[in-house]
C-alpha cells in the first residue's frame, strides 16, 4: 500500500538511509506497521513455505529488526541480558553478546520477558533496551560501545522500545515510582534531556511525527498522551486519557489525526488532532495490548481477547467487527495489500482490507507467538517463544 505524505516524511526524517526492504524497528520503517514488499506468503504451516526454522535461546518478546542482511533479537538468558544477531539469508547465528550480567531481573507479567523492546539498527549501530536493567548501543560486530542505567521500577517487566530521532536515542520510563521521558546522545548515551511527568506505570513506544513541518514526539502515558519537542524534551501539548495506565500500543498517525487506545482496566480509543482536540472515542473492544494500524482510509484494530474492528479513520464509523479467536498482543502488520494479524498461539489471520471483512488465510505454527512479525526482502520472520521462523513462498 501507498504510504502517506506525512507517515513518508517521518521514516526519511529519522531513519534515512534505509533500503526499503529493511525492517530496523518495532514496528517497521514508520513505525506503523507498514511494509513496502510488494509480494509476501500467504499461508504457511510448519510443513509449507518456511525457508528456515532456528532456535533462539532464553526468552523474549522483542521483535526482528533487520538491516543490512542482518537479524537482531534481544533475549534473556538466566539473569543476563543479550543480543543476538543471524544471517538474514540462513538464519545461523552470527553474534550473540552479553550486554548486561548478573541481573536482579525481578518479576515480570504472564505474558512479558525481561527482553520485549525491540531493537533500533541504524547504520553500523544497534541500540538495544531492556527497561531499568539498562540501554547500550553495540556495533554490527555485536561490540558494546556504551552502557547507560536510569533508575525506575517498570513492575511487570520491560515494555516500550526506543526510538532514533537525528542524534538522540528517546524513550519512555513510567514506573511505578517515576515517569518521565528520557533522550540519550546516541553516540555516547549520555543524557542529553529528561522530562518528568506524574501519572503511572505505562509501557508504550514513542512515535515521530510531523505537523506543519516541524516534528512532534508523541509519548503515551498512563493518564494522558503528550507530544513533545523532540530535541528538547519541552512539553507541546496533552490530551487526557482519564483513569487508563499500564498503556501499550503505539500510537498512529494519519488522516491528520493520531488514534490513541488509552490503556487497561477498560480502554478507549481516541482519534485526537495534534494540538489535543478529540474527533471521535470509541470505547468497545479496544486493543490493551496490539497496537492499531491504517491503510488507505480505513483503521484496524484487535482487541486483546481477539475481536477485530474495521473503522472509517475520519469518522470513527464502524464498518465491520469480527471475532476472529484467541487472544492477541502482536501489534498487525500491511503488506502486499494484505493485513495480518497474529495471535499468542501461532494463529496467523490473513485479511482482505476493506470495508467487509474478508478472510484470506489462517496460518497456524507451533509455539507462543506474542513478539510482532518483522518483513524484509519479501520474507516474513516470525518470533515463537522457542524460535524464530523465516516465511517466504517456495522457489521450488
Amino acid at each position: 500500500m501507498a504510504l502517506s505524505p506525512a507517515a513518508l516524511l517521518a521514516a526519511l526524517v529519522f531513519l534515512s538511509p534505509l533500503d526499503a526492504e529493511d525492517w530496523p524497528q518495532f514496528r517497521g520503517p514508520d513505525g506503523e506497521g507498514h511494509s513496502p514488499a510488494k509480494a509476501v506468503a500467504l499461508t504457511w504451516s510448519e510443513s509449507e513455505n518456511i525457508r528456515w526454522k532456528v532456535p533462539i535461546p532464553g526468552k523474549g518478546w522483542s521483535s526482528p529488526s533487520i538491516l543490512n542482511g542482518r537479524i537482531w533479537l534481544t533475549t534473556a538468558i538466566d539473569q543476563s541480558l543479550h543480543a543476538i544477531s543471524l544471517d538474514q539469508k540462513t538464519g545461523t547465528m552470527l553474534t550473540d553478546t552479553t550486554v548486561f550480567a548478573n541481573e536482579k531481573l525481578g518479576a515480570q507479567h504472564a505474558k512479558n520477558s525481561h527482553a520485549s523492546p525491540t531493537p533500533v539498527l541504524e547504520g553500523d549501530r544497534v541500540y538495544v533496551h531492556f527497561g531499568a536493567h539498562g540501554t547500550a548501543a553495540l556495533n554490527a560486530k555485536g561490540e558494546v560501545l556504551w552502557r547507560a542505567h536510569l533508575e525506575y521500577k517498570h513492575m511487570h517487566g520491560t515494555g516500550g522500545s526506543p526510538v532514533v530521532y537525528k542524534d538522540l536515542l528517546i524513550f519512555s520510563c513510567d514506573g511505578t515510582d517515576v515517569q518521565f521521558v528520557v533522550a540519550l546522545d546516541k553516540n555516547t548515551g549520555a543524557v542529553r534531556w529528561k522530562t518528568p511527568r506524574k501519572a503511572a506505570m505505562a509501557y508504550a513506544t514513542p512515535l515521530i511525527i510531523t505537523v506543519d513541518g516541524k516534528d512532534q514526539l508523541i509519548a503515551p502515558g498512563a493518564l494522558k498522551g503528550v507530544a513533545y519537542e523532540p530535541l528538547t524534551g519541552k512539553e507541546l501539548w496533552s490530551v487526557s486519557f482519564g483513569d487508563g495506565f499500564s498503556n501499550v500500543p503505539r500510537p498512529v498517525y494519519a488522516h491528520g489525526l493520531l488514534f490513541l487506545p488509552t490503556g487497561f482496566n477498560r480502554a478507549d480509543l481516541l482519534a485526537v488532532k495534534p494540538g489535543g482536540e478529540v474527533v471521535w472515542t470509541y470505547k468497545r473492544s479496544v486493543p490493551l495490548t496490539p497496537s492499531p494500524i491504517v491503510v488507505r482510509d480505513e483503521l484496524y484494530t484487535v482487541s486483546d481477547n481477539g475481536i477485530a474492528t474495521c473503522f472509517d479513520a475520519k469518522t470513527g464509523q464502524v464498518h465491520w467487527q469480527e471475532r476472529m479467536g484467541g487472544n492477541y498482543s502482536a501489534s498487525p502488520v500491511s503488506v502486499a495489500g494484505r493485513v495480518y494479524f497474529q495471535s499468542e498461539d501461532g494463529l496467523t489471520t490473513v485479511l482482505q482490507p476493506g470495508k467487509e471483512f474478508k478472510k484470506l488465510a489462517a496460518n497456524q505454527l507451533d509455539g507462543a507467538t506474542l513478539a510482532s512479525i518483522g518483513i524484509s526482502n519479501e520474507t516474513i520472520y516470525l518470533r515463537t517463544g522457542t524460535h524464530l521462523y523465516a516465511i517466504a513462498p517456495s522457489t521450488k
